[in-house]
């Protein structure tokens, strides 16, 4: 995300210059602790050149894997906002609770029934002396669950009176 009144380029060109001016000191001090280690050719001045070598790929190591890390943020950023356009632009969205709450509620009576219906074939098939009253109590939780389902779809009566403004 780029800050108000700039552009995507100027922050890239930013970045893009800092991280370049911070590797070029490294490969400078580097380089200058190989030439003075070649000159004076002493043990102390490689291990100067092992320790700005190391600091060399640690830099490196950082900068790239934190260019990778931001280009990936950037891109779930731009998926995230492409995925969301559609939604922000198809406008207002009418949700009538009553309706809903009345759906979810036949819902779970058809759940009902479907579960009611597996203990009758479960009961016949195990054909056991307590079958005949799971059955029974099967059928009686069918039937109430039927007739307050009904009651849900039926369309509320219309009310009767004088109609005051």
């Amino acid at each position: 995300m780029e800050p108000l009144g700039s552009s995507a380029k100027q922050g890239k060109k930013i970045t893009l210059n800092a991280s370049t001016l911070a590797m070029s000191v490294m490969v400078i001090v580097f380089l200058v602790a190989v030439i003075f280690a070649a000159n004076s050719n002493a043990i102390v001045g490689w291990f100067v050149v092992i320790i700005s070598a190391g600091w060399l790929l640690l830099a490196a190591f950082m900068m790239f894997g934190l260019k990778r890390g931001a280009d990936k943020i950037n891109n779930s950023l731009r998926e995230a906002t492409a995925a969301a356009t559609p939604r922000a632009q198809s406008g207002t969205v009418i949700v009538d609770e009553s309706t809903s709450q009345r759906d979810m509620k036949l819902d779970h009576s058809f759940k009902i029934v479907q579960v009611q219906a597996r203990v009758i074939s479960e009961q016949r098939e195990a054909a056991i002396a307590e079958s005949e009253g799971m059955i029974d109590r099967a059928l009686e939780t069918i039937q109430m669950t039927a007739a307050n389902a009904r009651d849900m779809i039926k369309p509320a009566k219309p009310m009767d009176g004088e109609i005051i403004d």
